[in-house]
């Protein structure tokens, strides 16, 4: 007699599977008694699927059952039920615009909770928000856009009779999906095998997220291969079960020995931010080539599996692929980045100019400095004294965890404008501001200079005492400082939240030090980067327009052609260290084209969502 455990099925985009429980000792012979007319497909297939599995074992009682079961309309219709969901799912025409409503509603009812006196409309709409139903529907329609509403199968249940042992057959349809072994990688199901080292057997040793295998739900790693396709892979090498895969066609059928113990992980929802480009073909190092998910720097992706040390699981935010690649871990790529400097270390060049080549001072203080030998006259440069190159060039930036933040109307992010001295900030900065100088300011800075005939306190700047400044630097108080001729500069950090509590529009252009103390979860600064063109390009452009030299006072004269090669360098110095920091990138080619990019992003920044780091928005 057969003694059937569990019996699941499962059609879902194009993949069959049947998964039987049962014993060895046991014999007789399953019969399917045929299909009936316009049955589902899925449903046929299985039948069928019975005249070919004659080694298990049956009575003429079981066969009944289970012919009766696969055959009756109660699951027809429950399967009919499941393929309108997924068809749906999978439609072009029908996709959630976003899969966080609950966030969403969260940041509402923050925004409403200070308005209940405004208005009813604004009272009315708050307790609406609070209501289980409305929250009910809220958090169903979010299940579904995280395509979470598949079933999550039990365990296998494990028989006490010693002479028996589980197990699974399950049926998947070829596609063009990878399943590697330890040298090779043929496209077949979507997970990857591996030779167990203690056993010698074929297990699974990977199962891809939304692949074939995963979305089947009876494919497990650490499950042991037996047979495929009705050859028994005992002794076999992975590239021997590859071979087997590869000449097969249509339906490929899997004995599996289920593992005992695996993980029903549920897929994470963690999102990052790529910091680097990545290509899986030129990875000698990944398991599978096939597998692997391309990615270019600034990507966000959506790490669905860290189980693995070395080699997580991923995919694209937005793209409807719903099959995972894999992609370098952290601490992988870590290890990576870490060896490529160690190894230009050693070759004595870093391809980037010295730290000392780059005045972080004004010239009165470091008079050897090279930019120093060619002007008499300076102008004031912010910088914090406690800058340190060395420690932000071993920040090894390589994945950083976001999410969605919202604009919130009235809260405006502050628009900060980094680069090179002389790349044009300060111009683009004036146009933005003349655009709406009831939108858009800038902060008054601080000075320990006396107040000159005709100057007003907290116009040009905040004049204060030499101790109260240091007092204030002591304190952190300041986003950027430093000492012209005497006299101590600064911009601090409360003016900054005065005038984005004020409802304003805060635009800043620091020295690039300044990131360090402006991109905190309080501020949530917008961070845009303004490239120069090429050195050919730079030149071309500045002296068509006669453009005057930022590095001279008076700005009477042009670049020098070693003030464009400083810039060209102090570009590269802050692109090396700093570029993860930065939401937008705008070559400063053309200055009209240069504008129109600055205020389009002004724009964006507030009527469009951004993702920024994820302790942001907690």
């Amino acid at each position: 007699m057969l003694v059937i455990n569990s019996i699941i099925i499962r059609e879902r985009e194009g993949i069959s599977t049947f998964y039987v429980s049962c014993s060895k000792k046991m014999t007789a012979e399953l019969m399917a008694n045929g299909t009936k007319e316009k049955w589902d497909p899925a449903l046929s297939r299985l039948l069928s699927s019975l005249q070919q599995a004659r080694e298990l074992p049956s009575t003429e009682e079981e066969l009944g059952f289970l012919s009766d079961l696969l055959q009756s309309k109660e699951l027809h219709a429950l399967v009919n039920v499941h393929n309108k969901i997924i068809s749906n799912g999978a439609s072009d025409k029908f996709f959630p615009m976003l899969s966080t409503s609950m966030h969403v509603m969260v940041d509402v009812l923050e925004v409403l909770a200070t308005k209940l006196h405004v208005s009813e409309e604004c009272k009315e709409l708050f307790y609406l928000l609070q209501k289980p139903h409305v929250q009910g529907l809220l958090y169903s329609h979010d299940a579904v856009a995280q395509k979470d509403y598949y079933p999550h199968l039990p365990e296998i249940p494990q028989e006490a009779d010693e002479d028996e042992e589980t197990i699974k057959i399950v049926q998947l349809v070829k596609s063009n999906e990878p399943l590697s072994g330890a040298q090779s990688a043929e496209p077949i199901v979507g997970a990857t095998i591996k030779t167990d080292e203690e056993t010698g057997k074929i297990v699974i040793a990977r199962v891809m997220h939304g692949g074939a295998a995963d979305r089947s739900g009876l494919i497990h790693v650490g499950d042991e291969v037996v047979e495929v396709n009705y050859i028994n892979v005992e002794g076999k090498t992975p590239n021997d079960v590859l071979n087997i895969l590869q000449n097969s066609e249509g339906t490929i059928t899997f004995k599996l020995v289920p593992a005992d113990s695996k993980l029903n992980i549920r897929e994470s929802k963690v999102r990052v931010r790529a910091h680097f480009d990545y290509k899986a073909a030129t990875d000698p190092y990944i398991p599978c080539k096939e597998a692997g998910l391309d990615f270019r720097k600034g990507d966000v992706l959506h790490i669905v599996s860290q189980d693995d040390a070395y080699w997580w699981q991923a995919r694209r935010e937005g793209d409807r692929n719903m099959r995972a690649g894999l992609i370098p871990s952290r601490a992988l790529q870590e290890r990576r980045i870490i060896h490529d400097r160690t190894q230009s270390a050693k070759d004595g060049d870093d391809g980037l100019c010295s730290v000392s080549a780059l005045p972080v001072l004004t010239c009165s203080q470091s008079p050897k400095s090279p930019r120093c030998a060619s002007k008499p006259k300076t102008k004031k440069i912010m910088y914090d004294t406690a800058e340190n190159d060395d420690f932000d060039r071993e920040q090894i930036a390589t994945y950083e965890e976001v999410a969605k933040l919202y604009p919130r109307p009235g809260i405006y992010r502050p628009i900060v404008l980094i680069g090179a001295p002389g790349v044009g900030r300060n111009e683009l900065k004036r146009r933005l501001i003349d655009t709406d100088p009831d939108k858009y300011r800038t902060p008054t800075p601080f000075t320990s200079r006396q107040m000159k005939p005709g100057e007003v306190n907290g116009k040009e700047y905040f004049f204060v005492s030499r101790e109260k400044m240091e007092e204030d630097i002591e304190a952190s108080k300041f986003i950027e400082y430093g000492e012209y001729k005497g006299n101590l500069y600064g911009t601090s950090a409360d003016s900054v939240k005065a005038i984005v509590n004020s409802g304003h529009v805060c635009i800043l252009n620091p020295h690039y030090q300044a990131l360090k103390m402006l991109r905190t979860p309080q501020l949530k600064p917008y961070i845009i980067y303004i490239k120069p063109p090429p050195l050919d390009k730079l030149k071309e452009t500045r002296n068509a327009v006669h453009a005057r030299s930022t590095f001279d006072v008076d700005n009477s004269r042009g670049f020098t052609e070693e003030e464009f090669n400083d810039i060209i360098k102090a570009a590269n110095r802050i692109e090396f260290l700093y570029d993860h920091f930065f939401d937008e990138v705008i070559v400063n080619d053309d200055l009209a084209v240069a504008f129109s990019q600055l205020l389009a992003a002004t724009n964006r920044v507030e009527s469009e969502p951004s993702w920024v780091p994820a302790s942001w928005v907690q």
